[in-house]
């Protein structure tokens, strides 16, 4: 609890922020670091400070189970609910390899989940547990429907993460390297 009343008194999750990556002096971004992560393990969140966001974010039922990936950018007066994803799709062979981008004046509904390498468009209303997966335009209302179940011959399954030794992929409890050249260079590509 006191994590979350020290970023209630610095202005919310945003002004921390703001303040964190404004700071010239080491210390003062060491403490908001330290802040910060208080603050995700209280309200079980995932909220890095080097995601790009344009303007505060509206989190209507507070950061409750918000998760918002690195590399996602979101636009100016956002509105999100509780328990949201902006997750980035780390399957290499998959079209949505990246991060979202969200325009501004969105609406994230409670449970939605927004992944990949996709653009949402400005004030788009995104309904509660929807998963979207491909791009929106502009003014766009995108709610829950019907499944759709897609069956491949081969799918490759393995989720890249990037450590200090390169990128590799988690298998049987081990971090594995990637060795080959090619899917070394998408990953890369994505920062």
């Amino acid at each position: 609890m006191i994590f979350s009343l020290i970023v209630q008194k610095l202005g919310g999750y945003y002004l921390l922020k703001q303040k964190h990556n404004n700071s010239k002096v080491k210390i003062i971004k060491s403490v908001l670091e330290f802040v910060n992560k208080g603050f995700l393990h209280e309200t079980n969140a995932y909220l890095p400070l080097n995601c790009k966001i344009e303007g505060p974010i509206n989190f209507i039922h507070g950061t409750y189970g918000v998760f918002i990936s690195g590399g996602a950018k979101i636009g100016k007066n956002c509105t999100i609910y509780q328990q949201v994803t902006i997750g980035s799709n780390m399957l290499i062979d998959s079209k949505g390899l990246g991060s979202p981008t969200i325009g501004d004046n969105c609406i994230l509904g409670a449970g939605a989940k927004v992944i990949g390498n996709i653009k949402i468009g400005n004030n788009c209303r995104i309904g509660a547990n929807a998963v979207v997966v491909k791009d929106l335009p502009d003014n766009s209302v995108y709610v829950l429907g019907p499944p759709i179940v897609r069956v491949k011959q081969h799918l490759e399954n393995k989720i890249y993460q990037f450590s200090k030794r390169g990128w590799g992929y988690r298998e049987n409890g081990n971090f594995v390297l990637e060795d080959k050249e090619s899917k070394i260079r998408a990953l890369e590509a994505l920062n």
